[in-house]
């Protein structure tokens, strides 16, 4: 990857809709060379798909909340079910393995904290193999989440 490479990157992770034109005259090359350059890094796995970025309180989303999970066993079998679960679990944004006190930090948006406790009671404690649970609701997002910095 080098310097154009990033140029390219970085434009279409803050807009994602940018064209091959808009991006030729951006890195200064032709536009056929960035259709090569956005095949390639497509092809590497730089980019790994499109996909547009949702207001979460324009939907209805008004409420964070972080969940730090701990699991009664860190066996590979308790380990596989639990990330299974979550993997199918519609309320879950997110999941992080951890190193530390917990094993697992988990994001969940939600309509409000009536909409949290109804996710805690019925999909949260659903889960195998948890054994305690710490939530954290956010009062505000100070940095959120803008893409990776690409540097070559």
């Amino acid at each position: 990857m080098d310097s154009i490479d990033a140029k390219i990157l970085t434009v279409l992770q803050s807009d994602g809709r940018a064209s091959a034109a808009d991006l030729s005259a951006i890195v200064n090359l032709s536009l056929s060379a960035v259709h090569r350059r956005i095949k390639l890094l497509e092809e590497s796995g730089a980019i790994k798909g499109y996909a547009a970025i949702l207001d979460a309180k324009a939907i209805g989303y008004s409420h964070d909340f972080f969940v730090e999970i701990a699991l009664q066993s860190q066996s590979a079998e308790t380990m596989e079910a639990f990330e299974e679960a979550v993997r199918q679990s519609p309320h879950i944004v997110e999941c992080h393995l951890l190193t530390g006190a917990f094993d697992y930090l988990i994001r969940i948006a939600t309509r409000g904290p009536e909409d949290y406790e109804r996710v805690h009671r019925h999909a949260l404690s659903a889960l195998p193999g948890v054994m305690r649970m710490q939530s954290s609701l956010v009062l505000k997002t100070v940095r959120p989440w803008e893409g990776y910095s690409v540097t070559t």
